[in-house]
């Protein structure tokens, strides 16, 4: 059985003396999307934080490629190979587009890899190259999230942490992102684990899939079993 890329033992995590995450297991495997679910609150961000070692005090293992990230400063856990595209897009709205996108190709190791990282971007995300000397404060959400996404992919990762990717996109521009993300995984063979609300969405481009509540892990599995258990139906589908 093959190894998977990610792997947390017994996450805990605090903000300042506030525990928020009490202590579960999640694994991503290599070429697949992990969905992670959960109400506001439940502990879903704090988790992708503390994979990346930003913002939050934890406790318990997590695994790379077998590697611990322990005490890793942030730019060496992108070096890794983990990106993440925070909620809220954390774009630099005061750049353009393509500035954007070289400070995502900060850890390349030169002007040329950086170049054909911006063109591989372009590829997925056509629009962007229609605007790639605009500032990015001036794109709309869907193209501020692509913007986002795009710069994530910069440094080249093997796994992507997407938080919140569908927040305050309009349904149509949402499915189209999500349609992305799977190419991302097909093609680049990238992993994704990533925080939705839109459980639906999530669900049916997800492999496997984990339900958080209150810091705790309350359901894992396949996206298809979480898709057939009785109280994720009722709390989170809405049938």
């Amino acid at each position: 059985m093959t190894a998977p890329l990610l792997e947390i033992r017994n996450l805990q995590a605090w903000y300042g003396g506030v525990q928020v995450l009490f202590g579960y297991d999640l694994t991503v495997a290599q070429g697949s999307i992990t969905a992670l679910l959960g109400a506001n609150g439940a502990g879903k961000t704090t988790t992708l934080r503390a994979i990346c070692n930003v913002m939050v005090r934890r406790q318990g293992e997590i695994r790379f490629g077998g590697r611990s990230l322990q005490g890793l400063p942030a730019q060496d856990v992108v070096r890794l190979g983990i990106s993440h595209v925070p909620d809220g897009r954390g774009t630099f709205a005061q750049l353009s587009v393509v500035e954007n996108l070289q400070l995502g190709g900060y850890t390349l190791p030169s002007r040329d890899d950086v170049a054909q990282g911006i063109e591989e971007v372009y590829a997925m995300f056509p629009r962007l190259k229609e605007r790639h000397g605009q500032q990015a404060g001036t794109l709309s959400g869907g193209e501020q999230q692509m913007l986002a996404i795009g710069r994530a992919l910069m440094p080249r990762p093997k796994l992507l942490l997407l938080d919140e990717p569908s927040f305050g996109l309009a349904p149509l521009i949402v499915r189209g992102i999500f349609d992305t993300v799977q190419r991302i995984v097909a093609e680049r063979q990238v992993s994704v684990l990533i925080v939705e609300q839109n459980a639906h969405l999530a669900l049916e481009i997800a492999h496997e899939a984990c339900l958080i509540d209150v810091g705790r892990a309350v359901l894992s599995g396949s996206a298809d079993d979480l898709r057939r258990d009785s109280t994720v139906r009722q709390v989170y589908l809405g049938y």
